[in-house]
């Protein structure tokens, strides 16, 4: 095989192609190895002579004759053959690739489908030239296991391709590539290796582009055909501007299916937000009122930190959330004041609206239902939104109180003794509360104990302030005294 670099050919065979062509085509109806025999004779002159043009067409035509007569056995033998000859230009061979892809459609039956995909996948091994070729052949034979229910080898047929490594590889062509790797994996319940792929996938490429001028437009446009004239046929072909909604909303859809599972509510809220930064969504009042809804949903259900409650500020301000999702923006209102929730309260008031959807439901029965349409873990987003509704009495409790006795604790949260520790204990694990808890006295202390740099520090603070103070009310009453002076001699002027 050549290194690909192009020479000028030392003689051109174009005359003896023209007339050999449609005479092996004849011939090949009575006797198609004679044919092939002829051609091959011209294919080695214009391969040793470095003319690309009839070499291809060369080749072409052999595979054609062989097609075209039904011996697909002697089809992949001469692709084999001729994709091995010393020499052998890239260029004629990447179009003969690309020239029996387009025969697959046309086999007869499965066999000899899978065995001419077999052959290109040998001699497309290895072979940086015929990668973008490669890599859609091992689709076709993904799908094709995927047709006969063999998940699992359809997945790891289609994942040993690095598509994100394929230079010439058109940018949407290789999104998809990875899209269709990451579905694979999850239909499979590979959920490790869905994550580690889609993370090949850079979000940028969705990001929404900002509206152009028609003169920017013709400037890109002349930009392009410029580029276009002066690149090489080694060249990825140049990106032209697309529209990335489809592939946008089913990466954010299979994103949003790896967090749910990990139970990752806060990244589910942040991909549901980037759906809804989609034109197509925004136009769609049913879409955008889906997923409103879901964004409130999850940040609501997301455990309580400082970025949970920076983006719950900004998603209370979406002026949307009133218009569209009133409920939902009630009960998101709720998590924003410092006031109790009472559990029985928000079950009786939100709990059937809530459990309409298929994100929640109020029992494990509801859930597992094979005629519902909700999702299998509902019925734990539900006791997830019961858990952060009394996460968030405590801390309200936390900032209103130093000290509270158990009995009045477990009233105020609508809880036994048991469960008022449990979750005291895990907030203050998870050190989003200070508590100490105090069994024989039955009492509860919110109040931080300080130690002797602290009570020090704060003592300093209150000099520092009362100083200021007394610095103050002395400027005040030099300020009155002088003002008394001034009075009685302007008394006297007049």
């Amino acid at each position: 095989m050549s290194d690909g670099t192009l020479f000028k050919p030392e003689k051109d065979f174009t005359k003896e192609a023209d007339r050999l062509i449609p005479e092996t085509k004849e011939l090949a109806q009575q006797n198609v190895q004679s044919a092939i025999d002829k051609l091959l004779v011209l294919e080695k002159q214009a391969r040793q002579a470095s003319d690309l043009a009839t070499t291809s067409r060369v080749l072409v035509a052999i595979v054609t004759i062989c097609k075209d007569a039904g011996d697909w056995s002697l089809m992949n033998e001469q692709v084999l053959l001729l994709s091995k000859k010393h020499g052998q230009l890239k260029q004629a061979t990447t179009k003969m690739v690309q020239v029996v892809m387009g025969f697959l459609d046309e086999t007869p039956n499965l066999d000899t489908k899978m065995s001419v995909i077999e052959t290109l996948r040998t001699v497309t091994e290895g072979k940086i030239f015929v990668e973008v070729e490669r890599a859609r052949i091992t689709r076709i034979l993904s799908d094709i296991k995927k047709e006969q229910g063999d998940l699992n080898a359809a997945g790891d047929i289609l994942c040993e391709l690095q598509v994100e490594t394929f230079g010439s590889m058109a940018r949407r062509e290789k999104t998809e590539f990875i899209l269709e790797q990451v579905a694979l994996c999850i239909e499979r319940g590979d959920w490790t290796q869905a994550g580690i792929l889609s993370r090949k996938i850079s979000t940028r490429y969705f990001a929404r582009k900002p509206t152009k001028t028609p003169e920017q437009l013709e400037k890109e446009r002349k930009a392009r055909e410029e580029a276009e004239k002066n690149r090489s046929p080694d060249d990825p072909p140049i990106e032209k501007p697309d529209d990335v909604t489809d592939l946008k909303l089913r990466y954010y859809e299979q994103q949003i299916l790896l967090a749910k599972h990990d139970d990752k509510y806060l990244e589910v809220c942040k991909h549901y937000r980037q759906v809804l930064d989609t034109p197509s969504v925004e136009e769609n009042p049913d879409q955008l009122r889906a997923v409103l809804q879901r964004v409130i949903f999850f940040i609501i259900l997301a455990p309580y930190d400082n970025e949970q409650s920076d983006l719950l500020q900004r998603i209370v301000r979406d002026a949307r959330n009133e218009e569209q999702v009133p409920q939902e923006a009630a009960l998101l209102k709720q998590f924003t004041i410092q006031e109790l929730m009472r559990w029985p309260m928000v079950s009786e008031t939100y709990g059937p609206h809530l459990c309409s959807t298929d994100v929640f439901a109020a029992s494990e029965s509801d859930a597992t239902t094979t005629s519902s349409s909700k999702d299998p873990k509902s019925h734990s987003r539900y006791l997830a939104l019961r858990n952060r509704v009394i996460e968030h009495n405590v801390r309200v409790i936390a900032k209103y109180y130093t000290r509270i006795t158990f009995p009045r604790l477990t009233t105020l949260l609508d809880l036994s003794e048991s469960e008022t520790e449990k979750y005291i204990s895990e907030l203050v694990t998870k050190k989003t509360v200070y508590a100490k808890i105090d069994r024989p006295a039955r009492v509860v202390s919110f109040e931080k104990k300080r130690d002797a740099d602290d009570v020090l520090n704060e003592w300093s603070g209150s000099v520092k302030g009362l100083l200021g103070l007394l610095e103050r009310i002395d400027h005040l009453i030099t300020k009155e005294e002088m003002m008394a002076r001034i009075k009685p001699a302007v008394g006297k002027v007049h």
